[in-house]
């Protein structure tokens, strides 16, 4: 049995309570975060409910779709749930912060032939759909009618089974719905990925929830950034911090070899082996890269 949590919408003095994905493409992915932030996390997939009472939390382990639900009428504090559930559950929940994972993009489908390959011929029509609240909020913002017909999951038979028109869904490569005789058009409906969410009176001044931001955020900066070290030439220090400007510019330090300095700096995981060749070029030496397990900006 579910143990329901209670909470007013700002802590005052007691523990801060975070509801986490118990299952799917987030659950897994959203503990490894916390993890990484210094918070607890559970080891039994059946425990509904865990404190860190070191951290001042209580973590709610709760099915995705209903997090935006209890975030939004006050009942917990902070959640993690994907955009596009905050969005599809017409909640006053209010997104805080996105987490870097779980992306996801949802799109219009119809049948390649079937004269329905604008979103202005959804008017009017039949769509099936998982998530209705996100389609519907899309449609009335372009001035659109259609009758939605909310299915859960393998929406892409509903076109064949005769319920729907059209289709909107996750679409990845689009594979899956090409084997269905299903072709995308018009703009994406949401670009999703996880995100923190929180109830809308909630104050982000609060220390328990400062701190959780700020740990996030340090895990993002740890996992898309690391840190270069090298020594090079006072001559060619120039060339080398254009190529490594950090986020606050490089740190440099005077060597005992006359003319050279050491410097380390930040720069992005991405392509980061490419930036060690290009130092190289400039003169830089005993280049070092080094990954970071997590940082405060």
């Amino acid at each position: 049995m579910t143990q329901t949590p209670t909470a007013s919408t700002t802590p005052n003095g007691g523990p801060i309570k975070i509801a986490v994905p118990n299952k799917g493409a987030l659950s897994e992915a959203a503990a490894v975060m916390l993890r990484e932030a210094g918070y607890r996390q559970r080891t039994d997939p059946k425990e509904l409910v865990l404190t860190d009472e070191a951290n001042g939390v209580e973590f709610y382990y709760l099915r995705p779709r209903d997090i935006a639900v209890y975030v939004g009428e006050g009942t917990l504090h902070l959640g993690i749930t994907g955009r596009d559930m905050l969005i599809d559950s017409h909640t006053s929940a209010v997104e805080v912060t996105a987490l870097g994972f779980g992306r996801s993009r949802f799109r219009f489908a119809a049948p390649a032939d079937g004269g329905i390959n604008e979103i202005e011929h959804l008017h009017g029509r039949r769509i099936a759909t998982s998530y209705p609240g996100l389609v519907e909020q899309y449609l009335a913002g372009k001035n659109l009618s259609a009758r939605l017909i909310p299915l859960d999951g393998a929406v892409e038979s509903a076109i064949r089974l005769g319920v729907a028109d059209a289709i909107a869904d996750v679409v990845e490569t689009g594979s899956t719905l090409r084997k269905a005789g299903l072709a995308v058009f018009g703009e994406a409906i949401c670009e999703s990925e996880a995100i923190v969410i929180r109830h809308h009176d909630l104050s982000l001044d609060n220390a328990s929830v400062q701190q959780l931001l700020r740990r996030l955020d340090g895990v993002l900066v740890a996992r898309s950034y690391v840190m270069v070290d090298y020594n090079v030439a006072q001559a060619d220090l120039e060339a080398a911090c254009e190529l490594t400007p950090g986020l606050s510019g490089p740190t440099v330090s005077q060597l005992a070899k006359e003319g050279w300095v050491a410097v380390r700096s930040l720069v992005p995981r991405a392509d980061s082996q490419r930036l060690l060749d290009d130092l190289y070029q400039v003169g830089a030496r005993g280049i070092l890269l080094t990954d970071l397990a997590a940082c405060r900006l």
